[in-house]
């Protein structure tokens, strides 16, 4: 098992250099990131499995350490060693969250050097979730690079956003080499249409949903996908859903199936929609 890291105070001025990154509002509530946390159990759960270190980083948790409590737990049911770190550049957050490390789950002072304490060790996942909205567009891709640096050979960063309670949700999957796929998952009986998860695009995507650009054309062909499948709305919404998005993988490179699709989620190659001169 991965050694336990134990919290790591506030460096002083004088003898650390400064965590990258800016502070972000914090917010957060329990079972937020349920739907990403799922997906990354299902979607990276064989190379967790056979990591020599299944260590985990919630990076950027928030006033209030529930995201990382709860990756941990769901992490466990993959993997009954893995440990999660979980990193906040705001050193009173650090402080307020040492009381719930335990066994497998500890907390860093740090940014997106994503500090683990041990030379050399990086992490088999990185979850990003509502970190980079307050970030300029054009700085993304230098956070993703250097997130990316930061993992394990077989690692994945999962970067994106969601509502405050978690009912929709947009991420981006990236490997060492790069971006793979973007999810869209939400809670089926609050959706109003497809185009309701256009709100919470990630930073790399939320400014992209214009005339001329791929994401915002595979949302229209998603909405006009939904309208098609509305007669299974006597079925229950799911089945709506499932209709749809099956109707939308004629055309859009979606990468995977009916099992996840019931989940309410639908994962489709990253240069699909990768805005214009990525």
């Amino acid at each position: 098992m991965a050694a336990v890291l134990s919290p790591v105070p506030a460096p002083r001025a004088s003898s650390a250099r400064r965590p990258v990154g800016s502070a972000t509002r914090g917010t957060t509530h329990p079972n937020r990131l349920r739907r990403m946390d799922r997906w990354i159990a299902d979607a990276h759960g064989a190379a967790l499995r056979r990591s020599a270190d299944p260590v985990a980083v919630d990076l950027g948790y928030g006033a209030s350490p529930w995201t990382a409590v709860e990756l941990l737990a769901r992490l466990r049911r993959v993997r009954a060693d893995a440990a999660v770190v979980g990193v906040e550049i705001d050193p009173g957050r650090v402080a307020a969250a040492a009381p719930y490390a335990r066994e497998g789950l500890t907390f860093a002072h740090g940014g997106f050097e994503v500090p683990l304490g041990t030379a050399g060790r990086r992490p088999v996942l990185i979850r990003a979730a509502n970190v980079l909205r307050q970030y300029d567009e054009d700085g993304v891709a230098a956070v993703w690079e250097r997130l990316r640096a930061r993992l394990a050979p077989d690692g994945l960063l999962v970067e994106g956003t969601c509502d405050e309670i978690g009912r929709r949700h947009v991420w981006v999957a990236l490997g060492p080499e790069g971006p793979r796929t973007v999810t869209f998952a939400a809670r089926l009986g609050s959706l109003g249409m497809p185009s309701d998860l256009a709100e919470r695009l990630p930073k790399a995507l939320i400014h992209r949903n214009v005339p001329g650009e791929a994401v915002h054309l595979f949302l229209r062909d998603f909405g006009r996908a939904w309208a098609g499948a509305a007669p299974y709305a006597a079925y229950g919404v799911r089945q709506r859903w499932i209709s749809a998005v099956s109707a939308l993988a004629a055309d859009w490179p979606v990468v995977d199936g009916p099992r996840r699709w019931r989940q309410g989620e639908v994962t489709v190659r990253w240069e699909a929609v990768a805005p214009r001169g990525w």
